[in-house]
């Protein structure tokens, strides 16, 4: 089943191109099944990019997903063109009297900062409150991770005396939870962050259930017992080349980066990159659309 998104959206051209099924709304209401609405809280710079990215891993699904872009109100992006903000996202004000059956809210490139210095942070309180009323199940990904295991339980983020750069190898640590369902015992996923949480702090908040980690990159995968809350600090959702354009746009800045580690091919970024995590990137947001959306929300999410 396809994707619903804006004719006009990059990302219905783009996986048009791949052969991914997508349609418009007008060809959706046609179809006598209601499709699965998921709000995407886009607070990265170029939003774009991220569009793409989830529009693709939300697509490989036998479900209908609707897509509502969001940004925030407080903060006027300055990389992705205006009128592309303008024609693609709303604002919190715009949806607060919607409901949804799923929920992502994006990393952003703040982490060395305290929550309360990002500009929009009380409208992120604000967004995180909405969503317990509003929301069946949400997706926290990398900075939005840290931003609200702090806010939901106090968690303190832990700051890297350098960057987590790289792609790691993870195990599953809980494999009847329905999220890591056919996953692999050992998997790898990308990770760009300057901070994590402390394993300690997580284990004393009885709610949470640690789902993946790493030997190198630390807690990678948390939840809920119930699904409604979702953390995931590594990048499952980035295409091959991501990194490697982080580590250039780095190394052009004169920050002189070390190369992401386990990337390239016997870490030689002549040889190329070694893309070994989109198997598990896809199977990641299926099972969560299939086991804590498609399959807990109500038809009519007025119940919620």
């Amino acid at each position: 089943m396809p994707l619903i998104l804006p004719t006009d959206l990059p990302a219905t051209r783009v996986l048009q191109d791949e052969n991914v099924f997508v349609m418009n709304h007008e060809r959706a209401v046609t179809q006598d099944i209601r499709p699965l609405d998921i709000l995407i809280v886009n607070l990265m710079p170029d939003k774009v990019i991220t569009e793409n990215q989830l529009a693709r891993v939300l697509a490989n699904s036998p479900l209908q997903v609707r897509l509502t872009l969001l940004r925030t109100g407080t903060h006027t992006p300055t990389h992705t063109p205006g009128e592309h903000i303008a024609a693609f996202y709303q604002t919190l004000d715009e949806i607060q009297q919607r409901r949804f059956d799923g929920m992502i809210i994006t990393g952003a490139p703040v982490e060395q900062m305290g929550f309360e210095d990002v500009d929009y942070w009380e409208e992120l309180r604000t967004l995180f409150t909405f969503s317990q009323a509003n929301v069946y199940s949400t997706i926290y990904l990398c900075w939005a991770a840290l931003a609200g295991l702090h806010f939901h339980y106090g968690i303190p983020k832990l700051d890297f005396p350098q960057k987590l750069h790289g792609v790691f190898a993870h195990r599953v640590t809980r494999p009847s939870n329905p999220l890591v369902r056919g996953f692999d015992e050992e998997f790898w996923v990308p990770h760009s962050r300057f901070a994590g949480v402390p394993r300690t702090e997580v284990e004393r908040r009885p709610e949470l259930r640690i789902l993946a980690e790493s030997d190198e990159a630390g807690l990678h995968m948390l939840s809920t017992e119930n699904g409604r809350q979702i953390y995931v600090l590594g990048h499952m959702e980035y295409d091959k080349e991501t990194l490697y354009n982080e580590y250039r746009r780095d190394a052009e800045a004169g920050l002189a980066p070390p190369l992401p580690r386990h990337y390239f091919i016997d870490d030689d970024p002549e040889k190329g990159i070694l893309f070994r995590w989109r198997s598990h990137g896809h199977l990641l947001y299926s099972n969560w659309l299939n086991y804590y959306v498609y399959q807990q929300t109500p038809y009519d999410l007025n119940q919620l």
